[in-house]
């Protein structure tokens, strides 16, 4: 009986019942192919895709896109918060562009992107940038700005300069919030490579959507689309892999179970 309370186990009951309705359930609802097809048909396209389609480098190259656009977004995010959160003067002077930048929709930029950078991968890397910046710069500068002040306090006390109290108390005190806003940046950064590739690619998944979708052929969307959540999983794990092991003076329950 406890297997079946397992969480995990319930995870692959129903991820066998999603495949299941998906290779059925078109069929019982009458739905034609090129609508919804069934999950072979997905599986059999991506042989398809792969074999002549060259699959494996449009996904090497999307992935490449998201490693690099989530990496310098990321970077570019802490030192911002850490530099806003250290700096209420610097913070009153930027929030108001910042928060302009990020209420600006990322899709209109795409356009002037390629137009500026051609159809390369930097257009894509760029978008992912101003998606991927967001959530870790006001997670890093909320977590600047809550630090327990009587440890401050205490590390002063035992003569520690500036540098030191950022090493020892503000930044430790920024990791956990700095992972959960890398969590929602590991996905976001999918999200804006793909943007960038259905705006303005000739390679990556993207543009194998797009040039499946002119085609009209629906599996090979479907296969895009896979692959993408694959790589957007992955990289989810990734970063929560990393928490746990850059985090484990922390209780449980203050990591990530997703």
């Amino acid at each position: 009986m406890k297997s079946f309370n397992n969480p995990m186990c319930g995870s692959v009951v129903l991820l066998f019942v999603f495949l299941a309705s998906w290779q059925w359930g078109p069929g019982l609802l009458g739905m034609p192919e090129f609508v919804l097809p069934k999950l072979t048909r997905v599986i059999e396209e991506g042989v398809i895709m792969w074999q002549s389609a060259d699959l494996l480098e449009h996904t090497a190259i999307t992935t490449l896109e998201i490693i690099v656009g989530f990496a310098l977004g990321a970077l570019l995010g802490v030192l911002i918060g850490v530099a806003l959160g250290l700096s209420p003067t610097t913070e009153a002077m930027l929030s108001p562009y910042i928060l302009a930048l990020q209420i600006a929709p990322k899709v209109a930029f795409a356009p002037l992107f390629v137009m500026w950078l051609g159809y390369t991968i930097y257009p894509k890397i760029l978008i992912a940038i101003l998606i991927v910046f967001f959530p870790v710069m006001i997670n890093v500068l909320s977590a600047i700005r809550t630090v327990d002040p009587d440890m401050i306090n205490l590390v002063r006390a035992m003569s520690a300069n500036r540098w030191q109290i950022f090493r020892l108390v503000e930044f430790p005190s920024a990791m956990a919030a700095l992972f959960s806003g890398l969590r929602i940046a590991s996905t976001l950064a999918v999200i804006g490579v793909t943007v960038g590739e259905l705006v303005g690619g000739n390679k990556g998944l993207g543009f194998l959507l797009v040039n499946s979708e002119g085609q009209g052929n629906t599996a090979g969307v479907f296969v895009a689309i896979v692959m993408l959540t694959l790589i957007g999983v992955l990289a989810y794990g990734a970063v929560v892999w990393a928490e746990k092991r850059v985090l484990h003076y922390l209780p449980k329950a203050n990591l990530s179970t997703v």
